[in-house]
């Protein structure tokens, strides 16, 4: 990690992880210091490209060519959106450390509201999304996601908050001392602790290009924010095999006291059993399923492979210590 004399040279660092970026990038760089040179003394945006496949690259290292408050992490693939936050984590140097995405759907003109907040001493700000610019699909399934979250995790997580925040410099520090590879940095920030406010805010919609986000991604994003926080679905799936197996015993009694009282049902065909052997089915495939979820999760950490490779380094005067 960085020295504290180091840090100290910077009051603000913003993470921006960046995958095809190359049409909206200019217009959120010029947003961003439109904003942070009315609040920030001194700052620096930290953008990490994540495997792009336009030219993002290019134009951010023409725009860091020209002002070095401008740092840039390439990776030499993509790794995704948690671990180019998790880069930018390690390599911040500010006393605030904010978090936010490439696409302009979070404004930079929130940023001081937030950065207000913590003035009133507040360590974690994050931003609580209003409204959406989205289809009516994806808004149901963001409002079931957060729900569903909060109920299935014993760490209390906003709901409606995404990755849209500032922080103090302590809780990154603790952020990135935690060495887990399978990282939801949104539960990793409320599982931290410390004093945390919301501000709430309209979200817009993507500048430019398509998301890098489609339903497999957040699928896979919401099973990580899962089985990273919760133990609840062994609990539910070991709560109805309890379940099944007392109604077959129930079942299996109510036979037999037809059988012995000379009322026995009569065979009428093989549905019933056909439907149990389904359900029974079923149940098993989903319980291996939700244990192979744990297990592959337990068999990444094993590998200590490093969550992200870094290609290059633009403006980065310092190594990045990563696990």
């Amino acid at each position: 990690m960085q020295s504290n004399a180091a840090r100290q040279e910077c009051f603000l660092s913003l993470v921006i992880p960046v995958y095809n970026s190359e049409k909206i990038f200019p217009e959120l760089y010029r947003r961003l210091t439109e904003v942070l040179e009315k609040i920030a003394p001194s700052y620096e945006i930290i953008a990490v490209v994540d495997g792009c496949r336009d030219q993002s690259i290019d134009v951010i290292a023409a725009i860091a060519a020209k002002d070095r408050r401008i740092k840039v992490i390439e990776f030499s693939r993509n790794f995704g959106h948690q671990a180019a936050v998790t880069a930018g984590l390690h390599v911040a140097r500010g006393k605030l450390i904010g978090i936010m995405d490439d696409d302009l759907e979070d404004p930079p003109e929130v940023i001081p509201d937030f950065v207000n907040k913590i003035n009133d001493g507040y360590e974690v700000v994050y931003g609580i999304r209003r409204s959406r610019k989205r289809s009516l699909v994806y808004r149901l399934l963001y409002a079931s996601f957060y729900r569903i979250l909060a109920k299935m995790t014993d760490v209390d997580m906003p709901v409606d908050a995404g990755d849209f925040c500032v922080m103090r410099r302590a809780v990154a520090d603790v952020i990135n001392s935690m060495p887990e590879n399978n990282r939801y940095l949104r539960g990793m920030r409320a599982w931290v602790g410390f004093r945390q406010a919301g501000v709430e805010y309209a979200r817009g919609v993507r500048l430019a290009n398509e998301s890098g986000y489609d339903l497999n991604k957040y699928f896979e994003l919401a099973c990580t924010a899962i089985f990273s926080f919760s133990y609840k679905p062994l609990k539910y799936v070991s709560a109805i095999g309890a379940l099944v197996a007392f109604s077959s015993f129930a079942v299996a009694a109510y036979i037999v006291g037809m059988k012995l009282a000379g009322k026995g049902p009569a065979v009428s065909g093989w549905v019933s059993l056909l439907v149990s052997v389904l359900l029974l089915s079923g149940i098993q495939l989903i319980s291996v399923g939700i244990l192979g979820q744990y297990l592959a999760r337990v068999y990444d950490e094993v590998k200590k492979r490093p969550a992200y490779i870094i290609r290059q380094m633009i403006n980065v005067e310092h190594e990045v210590e990563h696990d």
